[in-house]
């Protein structure tokens, strides 16, 4: 078959096959019902695998039977559990299922018919991704990575069930003293939030270490302990890295992404506040040490904080953020894709929402904002430039101190998302964002 997922945004699809052995087949509506997520894993016999949220917001694995693809015949094969499925595979004879077990991977296995279950061990707490495969498959490779882990490539046959070591990626940054911590903190209506922690040995809880807090909050992706060299370049200058789990992601499945999503949108800027006031109160920094950071969906993150508590940070660093939530959707082809977690200002109920925390219609003039860089590129077609030009023109015009207001504009490149933006762009870029943040945070 040819598989076809068609979708307008991230919280629905569809799933069809088009049989390609019979010219002038009819198309079969596999999932027709647009109420959830689903993915294609593979087809063995007269039955098809997929994963999908339909009727379990924390995931499950079913089999549809192709002569009748009614959702009432689906067959639970890994049924939905207490911990939600962020991906899911078929090799070989195994269901591989990649669960979050708070915001970290673990893996276990199945057999097809369901049952069976086993537990993948893993080299420790991190994020895997990979193991691509089919029902045909003998093997696959995933990768195993860490804050401090640059990347463990390991191979899996489904006949043992086992991972063997196949390469381990190397970096020049000193790991060995690199500290991982996860924290819980509670938000502002009493949702339990966990927060990683990032940070060299010897750290004292003086209120007084330059800490720089990151998050996205958006679309379903979670954030996990993974390896991202430019941020923990920030751990080299002396800072202490924390990267808040906030809702609008996929950290605790589609009720937790579905909690910071469109009218719920300030759910994810509470998160965000109360794991500031947190780092506060614990003796981790204090405001006068606090940088906040975020690219895309968390550069609206951060301008819309900035924006609601600037007491609380002395720099902030928005980049290719969505800031004008009025007009998001006007200026870009995929833009109007994003509905699912913004929704439209032609609604009024959404109108309500987006214009409580736009930022670039909530800037006070004569507010005192942090310092503020903002990053954006000039040919961005995802996320239009001139979010941030707006942005940057409404915070310089109100700034009520001494504070500066900086706009850097990428002239030669767009979004950077998937790896786009030259290597040689991004060092330039993040060694100027560190650069303003350490001058601000007085390192």
């Amino acid at each position: 078959h040819l598989v076809l997922s068609i979708a307008e945004n991230n919280r629905s699809n569809g799933l069809y096959l088009l049989p390609l052995d019979a010219p002038g087949a009819a198309i079969i509506r596999l999932v027709d019902s647009w109420n959830g997520v689903s993915s294609y894993l593979g087809t063995i016999g007269d039955s098809v695998y997929i994963h999908t949220n339909i009727d379990a917001p924390k995931g499950r694995v079913v089999a549809i039977d192709l002569a009748d693809p009614d959702p009432a015949g689906w067959r639970n094969v890994v049924p939905e559990s207490a911990l939600p499925i962020e991906d899911a595979s078929i090799v070989g004879d195994r269901i591989v299922v990649h669960y979050l077990e708070d915001a970290k991977s673990r893996v276990d296995l199945f057999g097809v018919a369901g049952g069976d279950r086993e537990q993948l061990s893993l080299p420790g707490i991190g994020k895997v991704s990979g193991f691509t495969g089919s029902p045909a498959s003998t093997e696959t490779f995933f990768v195993f990575e860490s804050f401090d882990n640059p990347g463990t490539v390991l191979n899996f046959r489904p006949h043992t069930a086992q991972a063997t070591l196949f390469h381990q990626m190397a970096t020049a940054l000193d790991t060995d003293t690199l500290v991982t911590q996860q924290v819980f903190y509670t938000s502002k209506d009493g949702t339990r939030v966990p927060m990683f922690i990032v940070h060299r040995q010897g750290v004292e809880l003086d209120g007084a270490n330059p800490t720089m807090l990151y998050g996205y909050g958006g679309f379903g992706v979670s954030m996990l302990p993974d390896w991202d060299l430019r941020l923990l370049g920030w751990l080299d200058m002396g800072g202490v890295l924390a990267i808040a789990n906030l809702r609008g992601g996929g950290e605790y499945g589609a009720e937790w992404q579905a909690a910071g999503a469109r009218e719920r949108k300030q759910n994810v800027f509470d998160d965000f506040i109360a794991a500031a006031e947190w780092l506060i109160t614990e003796r981790w920094t204090s405001p006068e040490k606090l940088a906040i950071y975020g690219r895309s969906n968390g550069g609206l993150l951060v301008g819309a904080v900035e924006l609601q508590r600037p007491d609380l940070f002395a720099a902030a660093g928005p980049a290719v953020g969505v800031l004008d939530m009025l007009r998001y959707h006007a200026p870009s082809a995929n833009a109007r894709s994003w509905m699912g977690d913004y929704g439209l200002s032609e609604i009024e109920s959404d109108y309500r929402a987006q214009r409580a925390y736009s930022p670039v219609h909530n800037v006070e003039p004569g507010t005192c904002y942090p310092a503020t860089i903002i990053h954006t590129g000039k040919f961005d077609d995802r996320v239009v430039p001139w979010h941030s030009y707006k942005f940057t023109a409404a915070l310089q015009n109100a700034q009520g101190c001494d504070n500066p207001v900086l706009l850097r504009t990428e002239t030669r490149a767009g979004h950077g998302a998937g790896g786009a933006k030259p290597r040689h762009m991004l060092i330039d870029e993040f060694a100027e964002l560190y650069a303003f943040f350490g001058w601000a945070l007085g390192m």
